[in-house]
């Protein structure tokens, strides 16, 4: 008895739905797995001791102190994640209108440095040199008669990088979007001697909605003058964001980061086949924040959607992704390993 269907003739007897049939079978032709290895744990540095403070606008996310921090990078690295990138929160007193606590050797960001690589000298240590954390005016590079002056901002990122390397950073993530910021940091290092210290590049950093809550964590919300639309790239364009990463590409860049991450997964991919760079996209705080208010409400089950988009990335090219969740999907990982 023939039991052809009307359907096999219609799909040519091709049913996509075999290699669903099972657990077994999806398990065997799945395309795209997270792994604990593809993960970076942003953390943020407050001055002083014993600090742990939660940051109203990122449930589950606090600023740290250093001896703080060193505890929580520790359990991160047992973990297995492998990077960690540090955002300092520095006294307001110490900002001004040319970030210059950016370049003092022994200033939060780099005394974090020294003192997490020394506790735990297996994790990597990426760090930002965009000055929006020291300045008064909540920009990422010096403000001159209302500008951000382009070359001036490149000479003292370069300083600070090379500071950064000399505190033991692994990897300077250059954030700023200033033109030519890449190869001059390459020359900067490599001039002082770190030719190992690599750069992810933030290659394409969109001027988007989603910075809110990281801005309130650094406490730079209040002091933005204006916007950042004369050095962010469009969120409307893509083409501009490709030149923009053939740039970093050419003047040495080691990895290319996208950011925000979810909006911008086309990016991702286009980055990726274009370069064949490890590309990184930043998971940022508002998508965290809005994954985490919709959990806290009940209106999504949050430990699926945060290890459904993180797996995302890894299915649009990405080969690692920067996320505040990185201590919650490697506890998750470590449970269903």
């Amino acid at each position: 008895m023939d039991k052809t269907h009307l359907v096999d003739e219609i799909t040519g007897h091709r049913r996509m739905r075999r290699n669903r049939k099972a657990d077994w079978t999806r398990r065997m032709v799945q395309e795209n797995r997270l792994t604990v290895d593809d993960l970076i744990w942003p953390i943020f540095i407050v001055p002083g001791t014993g600090i742990v403070d939660p940051i109203k606008a990122m449930p589950g996310v606090s600023r740290m102190s250093i001896d703080k921090a060193v505890e929580a990078v520790r359990e991160a690295a047992d973990l297995g994640i492998p990077a960690i990138a540090t955002f300092p929160d520095i006294e307001m007193g110490l900002r001004d209108e040319t970030g210059s606590q950016s370049v003092v050797a022994d200033n939060l960001i780099n005394k974090a440095t020294a003192a997490i690589k020394k506790a735990v000298p297996n994790i990597g240590i990426i760090t930002d040199v965009a000055l929006d954390p020291f300045t008064s005016h909540g920009h990422d590079g010096i403000l001159r008669e209302g500008i951000i002056v382009n070359d001036e901002t490149v000479d003292q990122v370069v300083r600070a990088a090379v500071m950064q390397a000399d505190a033991g950073a692994d990897i300077i993530a250059p954030s700023e979007m200033m033109d030519g910021r890449i190869g001059a940091i390459r020359r900067g290092l490599d001039a002082a001697g770190h030719q190992d210290v690599g750069i992810m590049s933030y290659a394409t950093k969109f001027s988007s909605g989603f910075y809110g809550p990281y801005r309130e964590a650094i406490n730079t919300s209040g002091l933005l003058k204006g916007d950042k639309n004369s050095y962010y790239i469009s969120p409307a364009n893509a083409t501009e964001a490709m030149r923009d990463a053939a740039l970093d590409v050419e003047e040495g860049a080691d990895m290319l980061m996208v950011k925000p991450g979810l909006a911008y997964l086309d990016i991702c991919w286009r980055i990726k086949e274009a370069f064949g760079l490890p590309t990184f996209a930043y998971q940022v705080s508002g998508e965290y924040t809005q994954i985490k208010a919709a959990a806290m409400n009940g209106w999504i089950d949050g430990d699926r959607v945060m290890m459904e988009t993180l797996l995302c990335f890894k299915r649009a090219g990405c080969d690692g992704i920067l996320t505040y969740f990185a201590i919650d999907a490697a506890r998750k990982l470590a449970k269903s390993g």
